[in-house]
């Protein structure tokens, strides 16, 4: 009788341990950063790979009924591995704070690697898909240029010979998502704090020497089909693969200083320039990158909120802030920030942030 007992034990346990490795909810959240970690940066090789069954749907104009201007693309360039596709806590929040704050835009969340969705990444994926605004899709760059003017552009494989292939294509993507469609684009560090359904044709200055390209919105008026005219064809003929910023703030820098006149652009962001709209940086960025530890320190914590909450979006810079390990029950201004406004990754994410 013992030994029965004992043999039902085994099985009982032996399933009990096959359930808790299936199950996406035991992955604990400090395990999404060396996916990002180990993302090969110069590897575009699945940019053109045909997609699989297991693969996200292509974004489609009759798929997804874009028949309007109420539009927030984010773009994820990467080239994933076998284990998947896969977003950090920081920008599935992005994400969601988007489609939290804005539930009558259309969020778009566009991969380029042909991979299926990461096993690790699974838990926050379910979160997203929550909320019926968020649409997760992949483009096909070959696809994606045809019938627009970087169409030729882009076969002559110049991207391929740049020093940041993928960063270059998530600013050439930028734009020509809003050229297609229409709508705003936002970093994957981003996190929208306030309604921005009504901003058209517009964009936020870094500092009086360059507009940021984190947050961009062209809609599909006369003024809105010239900035994108105008940023594509800075791409197509000015393009330099051996520059980090030059294809993207770069581009709408070039843009606006030239149909603005002027050369200080916070003197701009005073006025509309041909019907096109510089924000302050208060407005987007109000922690300028140089202080982005800000945002990850209690020193100056109601200072700090004060600027946040001025704002209607903030950039975390994740370039210089990613290696910032966060616990989540810290009281940094940026976990106040996403307990508020991306809750639901917020509790799903495990103990780093």
């Amino acid at each position: 009788m013992k030994k029965l007992f004992l043999y039902f034990l085994s099985i009982v346990i032996f399933i009990l341990v096959i359930i808790i490795f299936l199950n996406d909810d035991f992955i604990e959240e400090d395990e999404f950063e060396p996916i990002r970690q180990n993302i090969d940066n110069m590897n575009i090789s699945c940019y053109n790979q045909a997609s699989t069954s297991e693969s996200l749907p292509n974004i489609d104009a009759k798929l997804d009924n874009q028949d309007t201007d109420w539009n927030i693309f984010f773009h994820e360039t990467s080239c994933f591995d076998e284990n998947g596709l896969a977003l950090n806590a920081r920008q599935a929040c992005a994400v969601e704070s988007a489609a939290k704050i804005n539930p009558d835009m259309n969020i778009y969340l566009l991969f380029l690697s042909p991979s299926k969705i990461s096993r690790r990444f699974r838990r926050l994926f379910k979160q997203l898909q929550t909320y019926p605004n968020i649409h997760i899709r992949r483009i096909k760059p070959e696809d994606y240029m045809k019938n627009t003017p970087l169409n030729e552009w882009y076969k002559t494989e110049i991207l391929k010979k740049s020093k940041w292939p993928i960063n270059h294509m998530s600013d050439i993507l930028r734009y020509l998502t809003l050229w297609k469609y229409g709508g705003i684009y936002l970093d994957l560090d981003v996190i929208v704090i306030k309604p921005i359904k009504y901003l058209a044709n517009f964009a936020g200055a870094e500092d009086r020497n360059q507009v940021a390209a984190g947050v961009i919105g062209f809609d599909t008026s006369m003024t809105g089909r010239r900035m994108a005219n105008e940023c594509i064809q800075e791409i197509r003929n000015n393009f330099r693969g051996d520059l980090w910023n030059h294809n993207g703030p770069g581009v709408i820098t070039r843009i606006l200083k030239k149909i603005c006149s002027t050369k200080n652009l916070q003197d701009a962001s005073m006025i509309r320039c041909e019907g096109f709209k510089i924000y302050p940086p208060s407005t987007f960025y109000p922690i300028h990158y140089s202080n982005w530890k800000s945002y990850f320190q209690t020193t100056n914590k109601n200072a700090t909120m004060k600027k946040i909450e001025e704002a209607i979006t903030i950039h975390v810079w994740n370039k210089l802030s990613n290696g910032e390990k966060v616990n989540v029950n810290s009281d940094i201004p940026y976990m106040i920030i996403a307990r508020k406004y991306c809750p639901k990754v917020f509790k799903n994410c495990g103990n780093i942030f």
